[in-house]
């Protein structure tokens, strides 16, 4: 069975799916990709249907990971249950994230820089709309989040291979 990993951020074409790309690339360098069953998905439905955004695209490429051209989706109601892990980009998505989740589940979303000790920053910031430099910035909190999350979850998964991720 694999653990499920949703990426959520607010319109689902920046942050959640270099996140979910940033994510797979990690899971995939260390052998370990059949373990996850990864997504990205947005709180807002104005991008649904929309490819992820050109410059999250591309920034992303050129670091090595890939974010698959998979048309962006609104975040379901179903996917609250479904995944293990419900990662949101910002305050403002993990606080509709835990607003919609069921009963019981209100504590699953977590801020993906959560996972980071000592973090700078709190917050992915929405890049959409900015400058090449801010999808980079975006990236690097992306890539520092992705990797402690990664870690965290495989460490309780499955001790012996935490030592072995990025």
């Amino acid at each position: 069975m694999s653990i499920g990993v949703l990426f959520v951020s607010t319109g689902g074409i920046c942050r959640a799916p270099m996140a979910a790309g940033v994510f797979r690339t990690f899971a995939s360098r260390g052998r370990i990709e059949d373990m996850f069953d990864v997504a990205a998905a947005g709180t807002f439905d104005g991008h649904a249907g929309e490819p992820p955004s050109l410059l999250a695209f591309e920034v992303a490429q050129r670091r090595g990971y890939a974010v698959p051209p998979t048309p962006v989706r609104v975040l379901r109601q179903e996917d609250l249950s479904r995944y293990d892990h419900l990662i949101a980009m910002d305050r403002s998505t993990l606080a509709a994230l835990r607003w919609m989740a069921p009963s019981g589940r209100t504590d699953v979303p977590q801020l993906l820089m959560r996972h980071v000790p000592q973090a700078a920053a709190i917050d992915v910031i929405d890049p959409y709309g900015g400058t090449t430099e801010d999808y980079e910035r975006a990236l690097r909190l992306i890539e520092k989040g992705c990797a402690a999350l990664m870690v965290n979850i495989v460490s309780k998964a499955t001790p012996s291979l935490a030592g072995k991720m990025p």
